[in-house]
This record gives structure tokens, sequence and C-alpha cells, in this order.
């Protein structure tokens, strides 16, 4: 006994959600079914509403600040669901016209014709720690505008230090700076406690990290990242948290271009051109890929610390870092030589260091949930 199958799009925002339907098959009928309350009693009855014997529904929407929730309650209720990458909805150039009722008939639409490209959604227990990874990253953000903040009111009024901004030496100068007015020593002191306590929060976030890490069924991948050169537990964590489950990529170029690490091409006839990175893809795991491709411009060696991360981690692990260590930081010379920017040299590293940052995940697989 067949099934017909009705594709449901969803345009969500914060109080509301715009439902359209498209009936199965490529004549059947895309219409607008109204707009409801973003509430999961809301969702029940519409699912409740649209659900019949003999009926399939496929759920889709849009991924954005409105997150995952109403894609595990229709999951959890037995429903297809599909959260979809905003950057490659098909659009019209000539299309001017945008309002949530059109979205959402799109949205219907196109899921019916295939021609939608689904994300990769975490569980909640990912979620959870990528959501405190990005509060430490926050939080380094702050430092650096508080930091950015005192340098500017200092500099203002001919206050300049020797020492490096963040340093031992820095805060100890720091202490030795008074200025006349009493306002303007209360707005020191200001901005020094408010660097102060955001450092002291950054601090806090990374040892709840190190200590919630064990839970996460990703602790294998993150503690096994951390034999590459650069990849320190936040680094590793980051890179975890952001991408999420390495192995679903079946080839490592697949991953560089998700992380936008390839370069753009605009190639036609027979003129070939190629430009910068895409920069598609998560920001954050980009960026940390390529401060970790700076450590490779140093000769190949293991240090202390790299030492000290890699115990415990399984000999197949530490072959593929030193084999990443050896090519990268060789490769990185070679093109120096060359005459290549710096930067684009770095921008190469971090997109080979992927390739190899795929192969360990593939090794340590996440665990089973």
């Amino acid at each position: 006994m067949e099934q017909d199958i009705t594709f449901v799009g969803l345009d969500l925002h914060k109080a509301t959600i715009a439902v359209a339907i498209a009936d199965g098959g490529r004549q059947g009928e895309v219409r607008s079914f109204g707009v409801i309350a973003n509430e999961p009693a809301a969702i029940d009855r519409l699912v409740r509403k649209l659900g019949r014997p003999r009926r399939k529904l496929r759920f889709c929407y849009e991924a954005g600040p409105c997150g995952y929730e109403v894609y595990r309650q229709l999951i959890d209720a037995g429903q297809d669901c599909m959260v979809v990458a905003p950057a490659l909805i098909p659009r019209r150039s000539s299309d001017r016209v945008k309002t949530d009722r059109r979205d959402a008939i799109n949205l219907a639409r196109l899921h019916r014709a295939g021609e939608l490209t689904a994300v990769w959604v975490p569980d909640s227990d990912h979620e959870a720690m990528r959501d405190l990874v990005r509060a430490r990253r926050g939080s380094v953000r702050a430092i650096r505008r508080g930091r950015q903040q005192l340098s500017g009111f200092l500099l203002r009024h001919g206050r300049i230090g020797s020492a490096k901004p963040g340093t031992l030496a820095y805060k100890r100068w720091l202490t030795t700076v008074h200025f006349a007015h009493p306002a303007q020593q209360i707005v020191l002191q200001n901005y020094i406690d408010s660097v102060t306590s955001v450092e002291e929060r950054r601090d806090r976030l990374t040892e709840q990290i190190r200590e919630l890490l064990p839970q996460w069924r990703m602790a294998d991948v993150v503690n096994a990242l951390q034999a590459l050169r650069g990849f320190d537990l936040v680094t590793a964590a980051t890179v975890v948290a952001e991408i999420g489950d390495l192995t679903r990529f079946d080839d490592p170029r697949k991953l560089m271009a998700f992380i936008g690490l390839t370069p753009s091409e605009f190639s036609s006839g027979q003129t070939v051109r190629r430009g910068t990175i895409t920069k598609t893809g998560n920001t954050e795991a980009r960026r940390v890929l390529i401060e970790a491709a700076w450590t490779y411009r140093l000769p190949a060696r293991v240090s202390r610390r790299l030492l000290d991360r890699q115990d415990g981690v399984s000999e197949v692990v530490r072959s593929i870092a030193w084999k990443a260590q050896t090519r990268l930081c060789r490769r990185y010379q070679r093109l120096i030589a060359r005459g290549k920017r710096t930067p684009v040299v770095v921008t190469a590293i971090a997109r080979e260091l992927l390739g190899f940052v795929w192969a360990i995940a593939r090794q340590a697989r996440p665990q089973v949930a």
C-alpha cells in the first residue's frame, strides 16, 4: 500500500511559523497553509491536522537563530524533517519580493523537487559542548576589546608601557601608573578590573571544557587531535564542536571545501582564473586551523608540551601527527623559498593540515551514543 507524500515548508521566526504545503508529484498543488505560533503545542496540532492515514509528511526549514528544537520535536514525533542550508537554496536573480508566506511556499516546492541541501544537525549533548566552547570564545573577544579600551585610554594620556599587554610585566607596570585627577584614576582601575574579571571567566570556562570533555562522545577525537602540532585542548575542541562528526566526509577534499579553504575559480572556455579561498562554511573552525598552521613555520620537533599531549594516544595517531609535522614544515619552507606571500603559504598549510585532521578523526571515531 503506497503512501501519499506531502512536503511541508516552514519559515521559522521567534514567535511565528509560516507553513506551506506541496502535494506529492511534480504537478501537485503548492499552497500556503497559514501561520502558527512557534510553540511545541502548536507544532503538535499542526502534525495532527496534516497527518492522516497513508500520508507521509516531510518537513523542512532553514537553519537559523531558532536552532534545532523544532527539528528535534518533529523527529521525536516520528516525522521526517530536514534543516536546510540557507546559502544553498536556489534563488531567482529577478525575485525582488520576500515574505514569510513566499519563503515557506518556496521551501515546500524545492523540497518536493529535491533541490535542497541539508545541514548536519548536532545532538543535544554536542550542541551543549559547542555552546560552552563558544562562550569561551566570547570571553576571549571581550578580553581583546577590554585591552584595546585600556590601551586607548593610556595612549590618550601619554602612558605607554614597554611590556606586551596581558603579560605579568604589563600588569606590574599598570600598578605604577597614576593620574592627578581622581576621576581618571577611577577610569583606569575600572578598565583594569574589567579585563581581569573577563580573563578569570575565560580561565573558568577553559577548565570546565576540560572537566566535561570525558562525558562527550567526541572526547576520543578531541584527545587524538591534540597529538597534532598547534592543537591544544581549546583548538581541538573548537574544531570538533564547530564541524561535528568529521567521519561523515568520505574524502578530505570535501571537508576542505566545506570549511572554505579551497581556492575560488572563475573559468570559462580557455581562460582559467583561480582566486582567493572561498571562505564558506564555519568561520571559527577556519580561523583556529589557520592559527594552528602558523606553528609549522618552525622546524619539525616534538616539544615537551606536545609530548605530554600525546600521552595515551595510539601509535597510529602519533605516526600521522609526525608525518604532518615533517611534511607541512618542509612544505612551508619550500613555498616561502618560491616567493609566496606568508599569508598565502599559511592558508595552504592549513588546508593540508585539515587533511591530517580528517585522517586522525577516522582513527579515533566518535563513541556510539
